[in-house]
Order: structure tokens, then sequence, then C-alpha cells
């Protein structure tokens, strides 16, 4: 009877302290995992936002970059870890959407496997030309390829990379079938668009900008609802008739599935304030990405949006005929 009674008494303390701890978390460093290596977009957003993510949250948040499988390993990561808030993955459109098609066997349900935290940012892609393709807008653009599918090319850094899905999802919903042309790296493509070898890519908007000044290619449209902050004189596509197309890339923050929820608020709440700093505003902006309405940041919204996305991006990935291992 007495060793009942200190089994459960002991069972009680436990429950007390899990929410007591949840609700002083952190208590010590935290890691933001990001699923990329360093020097690329997720690692640059990431170094942007962890100095005042770790002011507000009073521990030093530290950026850890685990690369491969397009980003499922680093998220795989976090969806295994235990849920107690000592490691968070910066997602994206990639880890958090295409893979889940993409991948014959992808590592982790991206719906199911993590708590969604909070959305932060976009990054728009732009549909640029070659520089004497005949079409200086997104209907020019779509009667042009419409009748000169079967001699066209579109280029890309790699099969299954975010330009490459913006611009087959770009051919789906216009209908056009157009041959891909994939190349190690944006680069390389960029400089065979220049040449005219190719006839469009659908580039991150910041990668473009000095090939478009230049008047090296063309920029026909922004591939989002919104224009880019950097490229605002380009309109979006769903300004110039292809109502609400988006293949915006975005970045979100997930938690591993059962995290508690003082955790999830503490993680959001900071999050939100981060992205609200003026500097870091700014900061953002100049590598052209968009921070999200406030009424797109709750992580009830996060997870719908997953969800929508990853319907979305499957009905592309698998019109393209695209599989990986």
């Amino acid at each position: 009877m007495q060793s009942s009674m200190m089994s459960s008494a002991v069972a009680a303390v436990v429950v007390a302290a899990a929410p007591a701890a949840a609700q002083d978390w952190p208590t010590r460093p935290v890691t933001m995992v990001v699923a990329a290596a360093a020097g690329g977009t997720s690692d640059v957003m990431a170094r942007i936002l962890t100095p005042r993510l770790s002011e507000l949250l009073g521990q030093q948040v530290i950026v850890e970059n685990v690369s491969g499988a397009g980003g499922m390993i680093g998220a795989s990561r976090v969806a295994k870890a235990a849920p107690d808030g000592d490691q968070f993955v910066l997602g994206n459109v990639r880890t958090h959407a295409h893979n889940q098609t993409l991948y014959k066997n992808p590592r982790y349900d991206a719906a199911r496997d993590f708590t969604s935290v909070v959305m932060i940012a976009g990054l728009r892609l732009v549909l640029v030309a070659r520089k004497d393709l005949p079409a200086s807008n997104l209907l020019e653009f779509v009667a042009y390829a419409k009748a000169n599918q079967a001699k066209m090319q579109y280029g890309t850094p790699g099969a299954g990379s975010a330009p490459h899905l913006a611009c087959a999802l770009l051919n789906v919903a216009i209908g056009i079938s157009i041959t891909h042309i994939p190349y190690r790296g944006g680069g390389p493509a960029m400089q065979d668009l220049i040449a005219g070898r190719i006839d469009y890519k659908c580039p991150i908007a910041p990668v473009a900008i000095p090939q478009i000044e230049g008047k090296q290619v063309k920029a026909i449209a922004i591939l989002a609802k919104d224009r880019s902050p950097i490229l605002s004189n380009v309109a979006s596509a769903h300004e110039q008739g292809l109502a609400d197309f988006d293949a915006t890339t975005w970045y979100a923050m997930f938690l591993p599935k059962g995290t508690p929820a003082a955790i999830i608020k503490k993680l959001s709440d900071a999050t939100v304030a981060a992205i609200d700093t003026p500097a870091l505003r700014q900061r953002l902006k100049e590598i052209g990405a968009t921070v999200v309405a406030p009424e797109r940041r709750s992580p009830e919204y996060l997870q719908k949006f997953v969800e929508s996305e990853i319907k979305k991006w499957a009905t592309v990935i698998k019109a393209s005929g695209l599989s990986m291992d």
C-alpha cells in the first residue's frame, strides 16, 4: 500500500514538473536546425533571425546546418527529437511540401510529424526569358509558348529545385509542355539563358536582379500573387491574369510533434516579435524576403497551409513525372 502511494506521489510530481519546465523554457541554449548547407538562402535567413531571437528568448539560439537529401536529413532529425524545445527546424517549401511527393520514400510526414509554430517569410521567384524572346508580359509569353512549345526549353539549377518546380507549376497552369534542361547550379543556367541557348527560367528574384538590370534577360512576371519588394516594377503573375498563381518559396518554424503548448507559444511569440523588429525586417527585405502578414503567422494557419502546399505541389510533381529515391 505504502509503495503504491509513493509511486502515485512520484508520478504526480513528474506530471506537475512537465508544465512547469515548459513554462520556464528555455533554460539553456537551443538549436535551430537549418536543413541546408551554409551560405544558402535558408542559412542566411537563420543567421538574420537568430541574434534577435536569442535576445527575446533569453538564451542563445545556435544555428546548426544539417544538409542532405533535399533537406530531409535535417528536418527528420527534428521530427524524431524529444519534444522538449531543445531543437526546432527552419523549414521551407522543399522540406515541408515538395519532398512529400518528390521522394519515393520520404523520411517523415511533413503534416503529421511536426508541431507547426509560425510562418516567417516568403521569397518571390521571377520568370525571366532570353532578351530576344518576342514577349514583354505574361499574356504575350503564354501566347508565344503555346505556339512554340515543341521547340522551347527552360533551364533550372537541377531537377527538384525550387526554380524547377516553379517553372513546372507555371507550365501546368498555362497548359504547355516544355523540355526541361537541368544544370549543375543556377549560374550555368543563367549563362545559357543570356546566350539564348534556352528560352526561360524561374530563379529566386534576388539572383536575377543583376541580369535584369543589365538587360541581359527579360523579366516577364513575379511568380506570385504580389510583387517582390526588390523588383517592384515587375508585375505579378496574378496581376497579369493568372489568378492566385503562387510559386513562392516560404520559410517557417517547426518543433517536434508533441511539444508542450507553452513552448510553442513562447517560440511563436518570440519569432513574431523578431520579424516585427524594424532592423531585422529591413535585413530580410534586402535579401528579397517578404515578412508574412499577421493573419498568416499562427500555428493553426501554418498547419493548414502545409497541408494545402503538399497537395498543390503533388499535382505538379506527378504531372512532371519527377521522382527521386
